[in-house]
């Protein structure tokens, strides 16, 4: 991995940058300090030319706290656009990537504090032409990799100009390697959110991974994303434009999966806490509740009724298929909520 040389600007207390021998540079500040709007780094641009005139991005944040900025060196220059561009709002813990020869105007209340990474896009591994991609758009630190990062990169703001050379620079690589991981990571989600087949391609391995593991208690998001090679927010994005969420993707279909089963002869044995514990729901008495919410009667109603013969079709009249796997869409988005529009037995 190549490096550049260290910076050299000013102090830490005076919220300069301080330099390691990575390459790496930190600069900290805060918003409310002096009579002028806080501002990112800048540097001159590669070719030594003034950047042309434009509307550089507004990064505007409404409360107070850290966010974390990473400014990329040797990146292309990227303009501003002439007409002004859509401004981007920031949540506390947000690790934010930006051009140190074009950066965004902040717009923030008093009481922020402001984290800066500075240092070669050689150091992420990125092209030239990767640099306006990767800092598009923050990383939230609801993330999987923004979550492990965003604190990490907070203390070694904090900690590295006060840590004995060994251990600073030990600390500065790690930030490094974790950073170009993000910046890998960041880069290739922008990427798919490019791709109009991605989403076709993925949603329907997504339901069929759901549907063959509805009976895993441990079913979520997060082993949903891990399985397919995505963020948590890139998966919670693709059901976003399904009009529904994946939390209550798996309980509608788990619900489905039980309302079947207490009609069928084979369960009748079975009782509706091992049924319920079957499909996944660990609470007999959160799986009542749900139930009811969903179907306007107990379990045990619905069993009864069942058995006295007034539903032993309506299971299949409500859109459950062989298999049990409901047919027509299954994210549920072409159908009312079960609550408003699924029939009822006996109904």
């Amino acid at each position: 991995m190549r490096t550049t040389g260290p910076s050299t600007v000013t102090t830490p207390t005076a919220g300069g940058v301080r330099p390691t021998t990575t390459g790496l540079g930190i600069v900290t500040m805060d918003s409310d300090t002096g009579t002028r709007p806080a501002r990112l780094p800048r540097e001159g641009r590669p070719d030594g030319r003034p950047g042309p005139a434009g509307h550089p991005r507004r990064l505007i944040a409404r409360a107070g706290g850290e966010y974390l900025f990473v400014g990329v060196r040797g990146g292309s220059g990227t303009p501003p656009a002439r007409e002004p561009a859509p401004d981007v709002f920031l949540g506390p813990g947000d690790i934010c990537f930006y051009d140190v020869h074009e950066p965004p105007r902040l717009d923030l209340p008093r009481g922020c504090r402001l984290k800066v990474f500075l240092l070669a896009r050689e150091l992420l591994g990125l092209a030239r032409s990767d640099v306006p991609r990767v800092t598009s758009v923050p990383v939230a630190p609801t993330s999987g990799l923004g979550a492990l990062l965003s604190p990490f990169l907070s203390d070694v703001a904090d900690t590295l100009g006060a840590s004995r050379p060994p251990v600073g620079e030990m600390l500065a690589w790690n930030a490094v390697n974790l950073l170009a991981t993000l910046a890998t990571e960041h880069l290739a989600e922008q990427a798919r959110d490019e791709e109009p087949d991605t989403r076709a391609v993925l949603v329907p391995d997504i339901l069929d991974h759901i549907d063959r593991h509805l009976t895993d208690t441990d079913l979520s998001p997060e082993t949903i994303a891990r399985a397919h090679h995505i963020s948590v927010r890139y998966l919670h994005k693709l059901f976003e434009d399904e009009g529904t969420t994946v939390a209550r993707l798996i309980r509608r279909r788990r619900l489905a999966e039980c309302r079947r089963a207490l009609t069928l002869r084979s369960w009748e044995n079975v009782t509706i806490a091992a049924i319920a514990n079957h499909w996944g729901f660990a609470s007999p008495t959160h799986f009542s509740r749900v139930f009811r919410a969903a179907y306007g009667m107990s379990p045990r109603e619905w069993r009864d009724v069942a058995g006295s013969g007034a539903a032993l079709d309506g299971v299949g009249s409500s859109g459950a298929g062989r298999g049990g796997r409901e047919t027509g869409d299954r994210t549920g988005r072409a159908e009312a909520p079960p609550e408003a529009g699924e029939p009822r037995p006996g109904g």
